[in-house]
Order: structure tokens, then C-alpha cells, then sequence
């Protein structure tokens, strides 16, 4: 989470496992696609950074942030992924959609999470203002998709080493 003391983008290079070997699927909500193309695109570059060659990264797109719950699923049960990173934003309006839009994706993201081997990736941003979004899409608090990038690698990492034999 990025606050004054934190910047999104920042990370010990060395802290991070060896991505060798590992495949990612970023699934990403078209609305707000000035945001979440830039989360994206920090997602692709730090996991490219990190060794994950191009061939390794799939990219599908859904309609808004509610579809991610069902595009993550699809790429978590395919089989293809070690990873799955959701990428979206919602900016807060006038009505109460904003918080059944969150509470929902937040939930089934967090389903998906423990029915599965597949580790899913929370990469909503959840904002007041299109300000704080572009905040977090590469302006001064950095990029939540490096972020989330490198979550993906470290739970790729977490899950074979608690799938290695004694």
C-alpha cells in the first residue's frame, strides 16, 4: 500500500527470488485504461526486470473491475500460470457503486486465493480521485503494478517451496 512513507516502486532488487522458470497472467480492466494501462505496463517491465522472459507474460483484458474475479479465475484454472495479477481501478462517484464494486472484487479475489494453487494478485487500485490513482500509476507514490509484480514472483517462490518434499 502506498503512503508518504512508502513508495510503491520501491524494492530491494535483491530481496526478490529468481523468476526463472516461472509463468504470469495479468488479467486487466479496460475502464479507466489510463490507469490500469500503466499498472500494467510497470507489471510487464518489473517482471521482464526480474527475468521473466516475454513469452512468459499473457495479457487479457476484461470490461471493469467486477469482471477481474472471472477473468482471474479463468487464468488461475487454466493451468498455463503460476501466477495470475489482477489489474483494475474504481474512483470513487456519487452513488454507492464504488463500494459494491470494491467490497465485490475484493471478496472474490480473496476466494480465489484460498480455493486454489494459483496465487491471485490484488492489484485494484481504490481511489477517491483520479489524482490518487495517477498518484499510484507511476506518479510520486510509484506504481502499484511493480508492486504487484513483484508479490507475484515472491508467492510463485512461497508456493514451491511449500510444495518441495522434506
Amino acid at each position: 500500500m502506498a503512503t508518504s512513507l512508502h513508495n510503491l516502486s520501491d524494492y530491494d532488487i535483491h530481496s526478490v527470488p529468481s523468476a526463472q522458470g516461472m509463468t504470469f497472467g495479468i488479467v486487466v480492466s479496460e475502464w479507466n485504461n489510463k490507469i490500469t494501462g500503466a499498472l500494467m505496463q510497470g507489471a510487464c517491465d518489473t517482471l521482464r526486470r526480474n527475468g521473466v522472459p516475454d513469452e512468459c507474460i499473457t495479457v487479457q483484458t476484461v470490461p471493469g473491475s467486477f469482471e477481474l474475479v472471472f477473468g482471474a479465475s479463468q487464468m488461475a484454472r487454466s493451468g498455463r500460470f503460476d501466477a495470475v495479477i489482477a489489474i483494475g481501478c474504481v474512483i470513487r462517484g456519487d452513488t454507492p457503486h464504488f463500494d459494491y464494486i470494491c467490497q465485490g472484487v475484493t471478496q472474490g479475489l480473496a476466494e480465489l486465493n484460498t480455493q486454489g494453487n494459483v496465487p491471485v494478485i490484488y492489484g485494484l487500485l481504490t481511489c477517491n480521485n483520479m489524482d490518487q490513482a495517477e498518484d499510484r500509476c507511476g506518479g510520486i507514490l510509484g506504481n502499484k503494478g511493480d508492486e504487484c509484480a513483484v508479490t507475484a514472483i515472491k508467492m510463485v517462490d512461497y508456493f514451491r517451496k511449500m510444495q518441495a518434499p522434506k
